[in-house]
C-alpha cells in the first residue's frame, strides 16, 4: 500500500491559503525591502567581480516578482543596488513561476534554481544570472567575525551537516510523493 507523503498534505493545505488576501502593513514591506537590499550588497560588496559587472549596468532596473509580492531594484554606479524610484521604467522582469511555497523550498533545499518567466534586456539577463550563478553569501565568515574562527567553523560543519540531512529527507520524501501519485 502505498502511503501518501506529507509533505503533498501540507502542500495541498498551502495552496488553499488565502495568502494573497493576506497583506503585511505597507511599513513592512518596506522595510523587509530596505533590509533585503541591505543583505544583498553585504553579500555583493565581498566580490569585487559582481560589483563590477554591476557597475557596468548602472541605472539599469529589474522588477522581481513571486505571487504578490514584487520588488525593484536598480544597479548602482558603485556595483550595488538599491531600490528603484516609483517612476522607474524595469529594463528587465523576472517572474518566479511556481506559486507554491513549499515546491520553492524543496528545490532550494535540492540546489535548484526555481523557474523563472524572463522578458527584457538580454544582456542584463545574463548579467542576473551570472551574480545568482557566482556569488555566495559566507556566513561562517561573517559569524566568525563575531564569536571567532573555530566556533563558527563548528556551527557551519553543524548547519551543513544538518542542510544535507534536509536536503536527502526531501528527495526521499519526493520520491516517495511521486511513487505514490503513480
Amino acid at each position: 500500500m502505498a502511503t501518501q507523503s506529507p509533505f503533498s498534505l501540507l502542500e495541498g493545505f498551502l495552496q488553499n491559503l488565502p495568502l494573497p488576501t493576506i497583506q503585511p502593513p505597507a511599513w513592512a514591506i518596506d522595510e523587509a525591502q530596505r533590509r533585503l537590499v541591505l543583505l544583498l550588497n553585504h553579500v555583493l560588496i565581498q566580490e569585487p567581480e559582481a560589483t563590477s559587472r554591476l557597475a557596468r549596468q548602472k541605472g539599469r532596473v529589474v522588477h522581481m516578482q513571486w505571487r504578490s509580492f514584487s520588488m525593484e531594484l536598480i544597479a548602482t554606479p558603485a556595483g550595488l543596488l538599491d531600490r528603484a524610484p516609483g517612476e522607474a521604467k524595469p529594463d528587465l522582469l523576472l517572474a518566479v513561476t511556481e506559486e507554491s511555497p513549499l515546491v520553492l523550498a524543496q528545490a532550494a533545499l535540492r540546489g535548484d534554481k526555481p523557474a523563472v518567466r524572463i522578458e527584457g534586456d538580454v544582456q542584463l539577463a545574463a548579467e542576473v544570472n551570472w551574480l545568482v550563478d557566482h556569488v555566495r553569501w559566507d556566513l561562517e565568515e561573517d559569524v566568525a567575525r563575531v564569536i571567532g574562527d573555530a566556533p563558527a567553523h563548528a556551527l557551519g560543519q553543524a548547519a551543513r551537516g544538518m542542510a544535507q540531512a534536509l536536503r536527502q529527507f526531501a528527495g526521499v520524501a519526493a520520491a516517495g510523493s511521486s511513487k505514490a501519485q503513480t
